[in-house]
């Protein structure tokens, strides 16, 4: 479904923030990208969905209709049309605050409707109904019409999980979607996205090796760009150590007991 090969970045005096990552995405998978901060866990992302154009590698992603397309290789309207299969549920929701709910969640289908269209009269009755049911997915229906602004953050990002899964793409990047929650509200995150990922597979970024062990399916971590680790979701403390040496202090990176 992904496969990324040599992906490397570089800043103009040389010093390299990734440096020939490879890995793979398969079906059925819930992957964590692990590592200290500035190891290169969201610009790998941002590299995976060209929003930062890295120097050398290759990103293959496979949709559901089994085509194989080298995202490096797109630009304008054709790595457009890649992306919009690629939901992404980023750090912080990502909403539109004066928007509505349902609103917020609809604009996940923007990609797929024409620009004349979306400015005369928007979205079908149809589409309206597919959000409320991407809503009610996530426990968020009986919020569809209030203003986002209102909500607290965990309610915004299961909004935006409802946005995500509204767009129906063929995988989801996730970066950083628990890391400002408290960790009821971040449970609850990461159980909405372990049945996502049954369907469709999902990449994300995550501080939390406790809960990386308990929710995803193998784990990925990245030190100073490299992968240094690739296996397992439920982490030794000696590969921990290896992974976040003196961060691992921290008591939000314990393993759970």
């Amino acid at each position: 479904m992904l496969e990324v090969s040599n992906l490397s970045k570089a800043l103009a005096d040389g010093k390299r923030l990734l440096d020939d990552i490879s890995f793979d995405i398969n079906p059925g998978e819930f992957v964590a990208l692990l590592g200290p901060s500035g190891a290169g866990k969201s610009l790998t992302l941002r590299c995976i969905l060209g929003l930062t154009k890295a120097d050398v590698g290759r990103v293959i992603f496979t949709n559901a209709k089994n085509e194989a397309i080298d995202l490096m290789e797109l630009k304008g309207r054709a790595r457009l049309n890649a992306r919009r299969r690629i939901g992404v549920i980023f750090q912080g929701a990502n909403l539109v605050e004066r928007l509505r709910v349902i609103e917020n969640v609809m604009i996940g289908r923007l990609g797929f409707i024409s620009p004349v269209r979306s400015w005369l009269y928007g979205f079908t009755d149809k589409e309206a109904l597919l959000a409320l049911e991407a809503l009610d997915q996530v426990g968020m229906a009986d919020y569809a019409h209030r203003f986002t602004g209102s909500l607290s953050g965990g309610e915004k990002q299961r909004v935006a999980i409802a946005r995500a899964i509204h767009q129906q793409p063929d995988l989801f990047l996730a970066d950083e979607p628990i890391s400002s929650l408290d960790p009821a509200n971040a449970e609850i995150i990461m159980e909405l996205l372990v049945p996502l990922a049954k369907e469709r597979p999902v990449l994300g970024v995550f501080h939390q090796p406790n809960f990386v062990a308990r929710y995803c399916t193998r784990a990925l971590a990245l030190r100073a760009g490299v992968v240094v680790y690739n296996g397992p979701a439920e982490i030794k403390e000696s590969e921990l150590c290896t992974i976040y040496g003196q961060e691992l202090e921290s008591d939000a990176l314990c393993i759970a007991q």
